[in-house]
């Protein structure tokens, strides 16, 4: 197998959560897998940071180098598995020879890549990418694909409708429950963090809560605790901003007592996998969310979290929870039993197992 994918290997949640943590798995199928990053780790410091177009050119550049070598050794494959892309901007050419030479291919889309590049600029940190993206090249690999893997349900759908063969399967996002486990702590009123974790890429979506905290600020004490790759700041709040790391990623999360995961109403959103959820459930942290696209079918207000619209919802969601540790034990423990019952890699394995022995025929 052959993995083409946008960034290197461990580093961005979108592969990191989703189809890496089960190569050792698909190794056990008899896979032999071999990764090519179109980003290397030079162009990854800087893609998400505003300027920096030198390193970005310069890693446009080596990326192509990349896909024009890959060209050359796709014939010996017996599995190519793209996620996202297999470059990030120009035509579709790339896209067209990877289907050309290679003899099966599963394209694994996150987020509703079809609608992605309509985004307002506001909402797109790279003018340089937003200028030059193809806008045909995710439907064609979602068109010719020998299966396509996707991380909605309404996602699924709307590929299965351009998909030639009708060859889709929705899988969850999931995580290592054995690695996300609980905090070992007092829960009480004191001392109490709000959470958010995420990149540049979704800094948007944790702006739109700056006047719902500084509201809740006003009303109760709190923590808020940002785990990015950006710098972030909001005055009138307790406010602490820590870089994401691998070797500190479980004991950050872990210092969480309520997590926030909050999301646009638009078509763009219908295609997220709701893994920011699925990770403060994994570690039975209560969740405030949206009310929106996947979220829904994932936490279940009341019962494993709580799901809000309006910006009062919000404080209000978040001053209940701040005052009543009782709810946030509730919450956190049924979250914890649904993230180890459904979204964990234990309970995800297979369904990754399937569409792959589909593709090369084992289950013949």
């Amino acid at each position: 197998m052959l993995v083409l994918c946008p960034f290197p290997v461990g580093v961005a949640a979108g592969q990191r959560l989703k189809y890496e943590q089960y190569f050792d798995d698909w190794r056990e199928m008899g896979f032999d897998i071999k990764v090519s990053s179109y980003m290397d780790p030079a162009m990854w410091s800087v893609v998400y940071r505003p300027g920096h177009y030198a390193g970005k050119i310069v890693g446009l550049l080596r990326g192509h180098l990349r896909r024009i070598r890959d060209l050359f050794r796709i014939r010996r494959y017996d599995l190519i598995y793209i996620f996202m892309w297999v470059t990030p901007v120009g035509t579709s050419i790339f896209e067209r020879l990877v289907r050309r030479l290679g003899k099966r291919i599963v394209f694994d889309v996150e987020d509703n890549i079809l609608v992605g590049q309509n985004l307002p600029e506001g909402d797109n940190p790279n003018r340089l990418a937003r200028l030059i993206k193809g806008t045909g090249k995710a439907r064609f690999m979602i068109a010719e694909a020998d299966h396509v893997i996707t991380s909605s349900p309404s996602l699924n759908d709307e590929c299965r409708e351009i998909n030639r063969r009708r060859a889709c399967t929705y899988i969850s996002s999931s995580v290592d429950c054995d690695r996300f486990v609980p905090a070992n702590r007092e829960v009480g009123t004191e001392g109490v963090t709000i959470g958010w974790t995420g990149t540049y890429s979704t800094k948007m979506f944790l702006d739109l809560l700056r006047e719902i905290f500084q509201r809740l600020a006003q009303r109760v004490d709190f923590r808020l605790k940002v785990i990015g790759n950006f710098d972030w700041s909001l005055d009138g709040v307790d406010l602490e901003v820590v870089r994401w790391t691998a070797d500190r990623e479980v004991e950050d999360l872990q210092s969480f007592d309520v997590g926030v995961y909050p999301l646009t109403f638009d078509e763009w959103v219908g295609g997220k996998s709701g893994l920011k959820a699925i990770q403060y459930m994994a570690f039975g942290i209560p969740t405030v969310a949206t009310n929106v696209g996947t979220t829904p079918r994932i936490i279940r207000h009341g019962e494993n979290g709580l799901l809000v619209e309006t910006e009062d919802e919000w404080v209000d969601a978040l001053e209940r929870l701040i005052r009543d540790p009782a709810l946030r034990c509730r919450l956190g423990e049924a979250a914890r039993r649904d993230a180890v019952a459904k979204y964990s890699t234990k309970a995800i394995a297979a369904d990754y197992r399937r569409v792959l022995a589909d593709v090369m025929g084992w289950n013949e």
